[in-house]
């Protein structure tokens, strides 16, 4: 069987690919090395408390020096739409947030809209267990991916589509980080449990992606006996787009959609999803399959 002719010859153009991600990842590494994360009370303790001012709004100066007597230590005040305001403090009772509630009523008419409190100790134990649960979520997609592509007779090791997997992983998931960090410094957004778990949802995303794209070269291999890797893999590729594409736009869709009304709550879980989506439908067809190939030349190179 000959291979049929390409439409677009995606591995042509890998090294622009590969310096197109490869400045994503600096920047992103350099604004998380700048910035680092900000993390929500989740994770570190604390409490948090959001009020909302039905005239005007006090300047941030104004709001610490009216709890300056309760001795809450330090407190991040940050404005938070038209009209309201959110405070982080150091983990507090009910009755020192009372008190806090009467000191911001007695200048100001407010409402409260939440407030947050988690202790260290449960922060502490929720970070490790998110840190615990991306090793092992990481550590299992490779397994499954070397599993799945075990049987596969061709130039290509079954774990070698398991590490290429993995790189455009962390391709996907440290853009959206990297957006996370600049969102964290100039807008005080946070790191929270809804954030993860869009990463975490990422990650499979993209991985369902990338191994569709790896089984329709899989197929091609064990068909095509005739034509050089690159084609079989250009082939693969061109074979996968438009379900590639059209996937992710339907995705997509849906996600902006809870993004722009699916409240306050939703919004950062969905742009991590948006974010990675876009990440993951961009490695799947330009990185994933030419990070293989790069692979093997190089190994053919030093042979």
């Amino acid at each position: 069987m000959v291979v049929e002719i390409i439409m677009f010859n995606f591995i042509k153009y890998s090294k622009f690919y590969f310096i197109f991600s490869g400045v994503l990842i600096l920047g992103s590494l350099c604004c998380l090395a700048m910035f680092g994360l900000n993390p929500n009370i989740e994770f570190t303790g604390g409490s948090i408390m959001e009020v909302e001012y039905k005239d005007a709004r006090p300047s941030n100066d104004e709001i610490k020096g009216a709890l300056s007597e309760l001795e809450l230590g330090d407190i991040m005040v940050q404005p938070s739409g038209e009209s309201a305001m959110i405070l982080r403090i150091k983990d507090i009772s009910e009755e020192k947030h009372q008190e806090i509630l009467s000191k911001l009523k007695e200048t100001h008419e407010l409402e409260e809209m939440r407030f947050e409190s988690i202790g260290p100790v449960i922060g502490e134990e929720l970070k490790q267990k998110t840190i615990l649960i991306i090793i092992l979520s990481l550590s299992a997609i490779i397994a499954y991916v070397t599993f799945a592509f075990r049987k596969v007779k061709s130039s290509i090791k079954s774990w070698q589509y398991g590490i290429a997997t993995l790189f455009a992983l962390g391709h996907d998931v440290l853009i959206p980080i990297g957006v996370f960090a600049v969102l964290g410094r100039y807008q005080g957004i946070e790191i929270s449990i809804p954030v993860v778990v869009g990463l975490l949802t990422v990650l499979g995303y993209s991985v369902n992606d990338t191994v569709v794209v790896f089984d329709r070269v899989r197929e091609n291999l064990i068909r095509i006996h005739s034509g050089s890797l690159e084609d079989i893999v250009n082939k693969s590729l061109n074979d996968t787009l438009s379900r590639s594409i059209n996937t992710s736009l339907t995705t997509l869709f849906v996600l902006l959609a809870i993004f722009f009304f699916g409240g306050a709550t939703l919004q950062y879980f969905a742009l991590a999803l948006i974010i990675g989506v876009v990440a993951g439908t961009y490695s799947s067809i330009f990185l994933a399959s030419p990070i293989l190939l790069a692979w093997l030349n190089y190994k053919k190179f030093r042979e």
